[in-house]
């Protein structure tokens, strides 16, 4: 069953994401049409979303560095001279102004409860919608700790079985709910949860070949932005 998600104001979105766009360095054309690729790659080979795509350094993602700020945020997330050939529609960074501790959340609360910092950035290309996030805490433990009871959380929904980044810890899983019919890879790297989603809007096979292919532009990305602190 196919269910559908709306789209809002295209001029409120391409302004907000104009502002993001700017602060993360991008500057490619928001109305750039995806190119032609034929079918599909297979799972486990590259696609054509930018420059850095099917490039993650090697060796396990473990870092020590705590996204806490609004301009790492942004480095990490992709930007639309990354995602050439899709559609840039919106963008956001937020840093918690008064994070919760484990204490406060308590066993049962969601996974996200502990966060510090959020963003997150959204592409259309061909009736596909790119999403891609990240949950930044205030360590590894805290990390790992949300990404746990994200996974045991996820179990209600069907396992997809997506290719995984070398190095990377991870599950996918595709998600049906309520106006939502996506496919999700949960990524657990150091101390931040990082999601690609690929969500149906009208046209999309959620095929884990191109979640697989996103991230591996975005996981170099969040790397790139640990070092660069």
């Amino acid at each position: 069953m196919q269910l559908r998600s709306g789209i809002g104001s295209m001029t409120a979105v391409l302004m907000a994401l104009a502002a993001f766009a700017t602060a993360c360095g991008g500057g490619s054309d928001p109305t750039a049409v995806k190119p032609p690729t034929g079918d599909k790659p297979a799972a486990g080979t590259t696609a054509g979303t930018g420059a850095d795509a099917g490039k993650p350094k090697g060796g396990a993602v473990d870092f020590d560095t705590v996204f806490k700020t609004e301009e790492r945020l942004r480095q990490a997330l992709p930007d639309p001279e990354s995602m050439k050939g899709w559609k840039p529609k919106t963008g956001r960074a937020n840093v918690e102004e008064q994070p919760k501790s484990p204490a406060q959340c308590g066993p049962d609360t969601h996974w996200d409860c502990t966060r510090i910092a959020n963003g997150s950035v959204k592409f259309e290309a061909f009736g596909e919608t790119a999403y891609f996030d990240i949950q930044a805490y205030a360590d590894k433990t805290a990390a790992g700790a949300a990404c746990a009871k994200e996974k045991d959380w996820s179990v209600k929904y069907g396992k997809a079985e997506v290719t995984p980044v070398p190095g990377v810890e991870g599950h996918a899983y595709y998600r049906n709910a309520g106006s939502l019919d996506g496919l999700d890879l949960i990524m657990c790297l150091g101390t931040v949860i990082a999601k690609v989603r690929l969500e149906d809007g009208g046209g999309s096979s959620l095929d884990p070949a191109t979640v697989h292919n996103l991230a591996r532009l975005f996981v170099p990305r969040i790397q790139k932005a640990a070092a660069a602190s």
